[in-house]
């Protein structure tokens, strides 16, 4: 039963039939009363679950990093929904029920900054992977002092690890320490650059899978 506290004229607070009365911040309102469902598991709803999972389970070991890759994209939703939305889009493979993300098409971070030229990865020492790329900055939108993006994902483990405002572009290289317990775990990394004032982002780019030495 619903509550009239203004009068006749005045909102209510409770549900009268199928409408929801309230105020928030002040403001009165009515909603619809939710309709139920009577299958919430049809194939269209698991379908749709599957996609959702398998996009979900890639991005949280990225939560972090992705408030900062997708930050400029981060309009009228957050970044993670913004990187939610693109991967689900643009990465996810797979047939019902095992859909997956396809790392090479996926991007950790977004934006109009040239991206790394010719990225490579070794893991010679253990627990670290040196990072390494070509010095695009000339004739070219990039610059020598952009600072670079890294991560490495660690599926198994559902972590991930990151490099946030790193070397230079100029400087070609930069080496990630990893926690002990990634030791022989395959991982996949990606790269990007961001501008010295750490506004301008570039998309990411798949650097590939390794196993940690």
């Amino acid at each position: 039963m619903g509550t009239i506290k203004k009068g006749i004229l005045g909102g209510f607070s409770g549900k009268v039939g199928t409408v929801i009365g309230g105020n928030w911040k002040g403001i009165d309102y009515m909603r619809g009363k939710a309709a139920s469902v009577s299958n919430p598991k049809t194939e269209a709803q698991l379908d749709q679950r599957a996609r959702f999972g398998a996009a979900l389970k890639f991005l949280q070991p990225l939560t972090s990093f992705i408030r900062i890759g997708f930050k400029n994209y981060a309009v009228k939703m957050t970044a993670f929904n913004s990187a939610m939305s693109y991967n689900l889009n643009n990465a996810l493979s797979g047939v019902f029920p095992d859909y997956f993300i396809d790392y090479p098409n996926a991007l950790v971070s977004r934006g109009n900054l040239p991206g790394a030229l010719n990225p490579q990865i070794v893991s010679n020492l253990p627990g670290e992977i040196t990072f390494s790329w070509t010095d695009n900055s000339h004739g070219s939108n990039a610059k020598a002092n952009d600072k670079v993006l890294l991560v490495v994902l660690n599926p198994a483990k559902q972590r991930a690890e990151n490099i946030v405002a790193g070397n230079t572009r100029s400087s070609e290289s930069q080496v990630i320490t990893l926690p002990e317990t990634y030791i022989g775990d395959e991982v996949q990394c990606y790269i990007a650059f961001q501008d010295e004032k750490q506004t301008v982002l570039s998309n990411s780019v798949y650097a590939g899978a390794i196993v940690v030495a």
